[in-house]
């Protein structure tokens, strides 16, 4: 089987949806799976519905209601016949979800994070499946939390694959076209987890790996894998290929076009992974597989906006050993705060951390305890993978250097603007 991943950018709205159906349309569909994101924006609406549950609940009803309305304008936009199934089906979804808010008793709020975030990839697919089959391309809407089970660690599960792999198998038939979501899964207790933000690509490639599939294709509103993200960089470059391992390297640096955990599974089975375009469909994009040579041979860029730089130092003046450190990185995990750069010196220790999950304050509550912490808010970490001194010199001008770090490949360099 083939299979496709379309990202919220792709089914924003009406004429989007219609665009993917062309897509479809050019490349073929049979034997295909269809990997879907939620909408547009909708997690983000997702989220200010959570917000306002734990802290603004008068505001709690005004918040859904953006979503629906944002839902149904879409399928106003695809359905002629308003007395068509979709809508009611739609709105026995919401109906879902608010008698799930409306009953919850669990304080947890990253457990309510997903059971309220999953209703995104439901709704998109749900809309998707009976728009395609209004325009008579025959499908399967399957939904993946009866698939893919995972741990009880919301917001971040890790797959149970080999429970995983039997239900991909046993429940997914070749010929046919499927349409499920990305981004979640179930735990043992078939309560609704995520596999981290921009996780439906990593969806794709379980999926794929389950299926010892043919390829997976991301659908991007960009050509491909480009050497620098065009939001903060100009003149960017198309990479027409890159080996799975330089896709790894860039994807753990934090290149937002390809999810860090998509493609170990991939390269397990060496299935081919193709970034192309649905604006220009029948351009070639970007392919990653085994051994390919970075082609065209240039630097590339990533930047992570909205760091945290931390020193951490000995209150005695004495060295940081093993054990101290082994302690600190023991703190930053259980606080699930993500190290990106890592310096050194005999009584100080320097990071570059992301604080996705807002608990720096009780991380540096503990630290306080036996350390001096420094720290500076709100920094921009560069890396660049085959990097020169023209590329180097690109990225420092006009701002100032908090730390500097290189190795053979890469260097990677924190600024404050």
């Amino acid at each position: 089987m083939r299979v496709f991943k379309f990202g919220g950018a792709s089914i924003k709205d009406p004429q989007a949806i219609r665009n993917v159906l062309h897509v479809l349309q050019t490349v073929g569909f049979d034997n295909s799976l269809i990997i879907a994101s939620a909408m547009g924006k909708t997690t983000n609406a997702l989220e200010d519905v959570i917000n306002n549950y734990f802290k603004k609940p008068e505001e709690l009803k005004q918040a859904i209601q953006v979503v629906k309305d944002y839902h149904f304008g879409i399928i106003d936009g695809l359905f002629e016949d308003k007395n068509h199934l979709v809508f009611d089906k739609v709105n026995v979804l919401f109906g879902e979800m608010e008698y799930f808010l409306s009953n919850n008793k669990s304080p947890n709020y990253n457990f309510v994070y997903d059971q309220i975030v999953c209703y995104g990839e439901i709704l998109s697919t749900t809309i998707l499946s009976y728009f395609f089959n209004q325009e008579n391309i025959e499908n399967v809407w399957i939904d993946s939390r009866n698939l893919i089970k995972t741990d009880t660690t919301y917001r971040d599960a890790v797959v149970d694959w080999t429970k995983t792999e039997n239900n991909i198998k046993n429940q997914i038939q070749s010929e046919k076209l499927y349409i499920t979501q990305g981004f979640i899964g179930s735990d043992p207790n078939h309560f609704s987890v995520t596999l981290g933000r921009e996780g439906s690509d990593y969806s794709a490639a379980i999926f794929a790996y389950c299926l010892d599939a043919k390829s997976v294709t991301i659908w991007k509103d960009v050509p491909g894998v480009l050497n620098a993200d065009p939001r903060y960089f100009e003149d960017t470059t198309l990479l027409n290929q890159i080996s799975y391992r330089e896709a790894i390297e860039l994807a753990f640096y934090g290149a937002s076009v390809i999810h860090p955990k998509t493609l170990q599974p991939l390269q397990k089975k060496e299935i081919p992974l193709y970034v192309k375009s649905f604006v220009n469909p029948t351009l070639p994009g970007t392919s990653v597989s085994r051994g390919a040579i970075l082609e065209p041979f240039v630097p590339c860029f990533i930047v992570k906006k909205n760091q945290l730089l931390i020193s951490i130092s000995s209150k005695d003046f004495s060295f940081i050993m093993e054990s101290q450190v082994s302690e600190i990185f023991k703190w930053f995990g259980e606080n699930h705060i993500k190290v990106n750069v890592i310096q050194n010196s005999a009584i100080s220790f320097t990071v570059c951390v992301e604080d996705k999950f807002n608990n720096f304050e009780t991380l540096n509550q503990e630290l306080s305890k036996n350390f001096n912490v420094s720290f500076d808010e709100n920094v921009s970490l560069y890396t660049i993978r085959h990097f020169d001194e023209k590329a180097a010199q690109s990225v420092i001008n006009g701002k100032t250097v908090l730390l500097q770090q290189v190795n053979l490949e890469t260097m990677q360099i924190v600024t404050k603007e």
